[in-house]
């Protein structure tokens, strides 16, 4: 039986995967979360096999989750379910020690299968990302420039972009005003841009959000 916890900030996404896998024959959720806090009592206490994480949460995102595991040599395989399309965190997640990546608005069954695949100690990764890494290997100097903000910097380029103030952002993040506004002049100087304008649009042409 491949145990699993379940971590997102949305409860009613959480029952939908936990409905999806607990139909499954093989798989037990025998745990869920909400944040990060949360989320480390529940391993301190649960055994699991593979945990099921989102990327955007409040205070600490999945990929400061993926840091920390690896940081600790921790066993737990993680398949990163999330909203945003591959191309935009994919390949970063694999690097930060995730097993796979599933987006949420695919065929549930996937989310079973992807399971199933990162529980065996294998990745599971789409042709899309299959293609992506082969990419990222052959053409190294085609780096876009937002590739190299850091993981929190990158998010707070995608909520800008989204139309949150950084009052928002500093309380979804739970951080500081001041401590966003420093990442939002540290993106506004790796990118070579100005203003919220010029990251809006920006992101958009570079399909890190939806036209707007």
């Amino acid at each position: 039986m491949i145990k699993v916890i379940l971590c997102d900030d949305h409860a009613l996404i959480r029952r939908g995967i936990r409905d999806t896998l607990s139909d499954a024959p093989d798989i037990e959720v025998v745990g869920e979360a909400g944040e990060y806090g949360e989320l480390r009592a529940l391993m301190r206490s649960t055994p699991c096999d593979v945990l099921v994480l989102d990327i955007n949460m409040p205070g600490r995102s999945g990929l400061d989750v993926l840091h920390a595991l690896k940081d600790e040599g921790s066993p737990v395989r993680v398949l990163i379910v999330s909203m945003y399309p591959e191309d935009q965190y994919a390949i970063r997640a694999l690097r930060a020690g995730a097993y796979g990546y599933v987006n949420k608005g695919g065929d549930p069954q996937q989310i079973v299968q992807a399971v199933r695949t990162v529980a065996q100690g294998r990745k599971n990764v789409t042709p899309e990302i299959a293609h992506m890494l082969i990419e990222s290997l052959t053409t190294p100097a085609a780096e876009l420039a937002h590739e190299k903000l850091s993981d929190r910097e990158l998010q707070t380029l995608v909520m800008i972009a989204s139309g949150k103030r950084l009052s928002d952002i500093a309380e979804e993040l739970m951080l500081s005003p001041k401590t966003v506004s420093v990442y939002r002049a540290r993106v506004l100087e790796k990118l070579g841009l100005t203003n919220n304008a010029e990251l809006t649009v920006y992101a958009i042409r570079n399909g890190l959000v939806g036209d707007q």
